[in-house]
């Protein structure tokens, strides 16, 4: 999309924002280019394997979300990301305190999803949810949006939803999904857009459960959108070190991926959502 196009829906969503919520919406969001893809910062990895890309493992939350896990597969999870120095897991919030307690002592930070995946709980269910999840030690909240909210261009309530969450978290950080394979470009740009103006600390393309991932186009739009006060997080459909790289130049600066140590290793994984 060029900068002129995205202007234009820029304008229109930041009309639409200020007519339903009667205050001043963010402006033509024409942002920096995408980010610096990060240096080359490499170290043997653990066992003997491949050099282990060092800031690109800072990067990432490495993750595990599907229904059925079990207490040895996030056994293995916490271990990976303290071998590997991954930034977080990122697990459901029933998982939270078994994590913390697995990563005692490691500089590895625990992730929650809230409302995941669909995103269409009330706000104070995910407030809830939060609340707990933070108590239980997680650092970093991953809440799923309203998407049905969005699509209809209801701001105001999605507004609320991801303060409620904002303010649960605090201090935690909160990144909102989009869920970006739903969205039209207005939409995208709707959802950054009042994610920032919520509070949010990351603006995030997908859960990885509903049926498309992150592209590069996608994380480019959504970083000039939000501009470099806010982070940009890629997610789904991230199972290359090609795919990493793509997506860091676009603009992404976290990405949350099951095939973690392939991406920092190029080593095979048998990681799933």
């Amino acid at each position: 999309m060029s900068d002129q196009d995205l202007d234009r829906i820029a304008d229109i969503v930041a009309s639409r924002i200020r007519a339903q919520l009667g205050g001043t919406a963010p402006s033509s969001p024409a942002g920096p280019g995408p980010a610096a893809a990060p240096r080359d910062d490499r170290a043997a990895a653990p066992s003997g394997r491949g050099a282990v890309d060092q800031k690109l493992a800072k990067m990432i939350d490495h993750t595990l979300l599907k229904p059925e896990v079990t207490r040895d597969e996030l056994r293995k999870l916490c271990d990976e990301a303290r071998r590997y120095g991954f930034a977080s897991v990122c697990v459901n919030s029933s998982n939270v305190a078994t994590c913390v307690e697995l990563l005692r002592g490691a500089d590895v930070m625990v992730c929650a999803v809230v409302g995941f995946p669909l995103g269409a709980m009330a706000p104070h269910a995910k407030a809830f949810e939060t609340r707990e999840a933070v108590r239980a030690g997680a650092s970093e909240i991953d809440m799923v949006i309203n998407i049905g909210a969005l699509r209809e261009a209801d701001y105001a309530l999605v507004v609320d939803d991801i303060r409620k969450v904002v303010t649960a978290a605090r201090p935690a950080r909160v990144k909102v999904i989009l869920e970006t394979s739903k969205l039209t470009d207005e939409q995208k740009v709707a959802g950054c857009t009042l994610s920032k103006l919520a509070g949010a600390h990351f603006v995030k393309t997908s859960t990885g459960f509903g049926g498309g991932g992150a592209t590069p186009d996608d994380v480019a739009l959504m970083r000039r959108v939000v501009g470099p006060e806010i982070g940009v997080k890629a997610s789904g459909g991230v199972r290359s070190a090609e795919d990493a790289a793509a997506v860091i130049a676009a603009g992404a600066n976290r990405i949350g991926a099951s095939a973690s140590v392939t991406l920092v290793t190029g080593a095979r994984s048998t990681g799933d959502y």
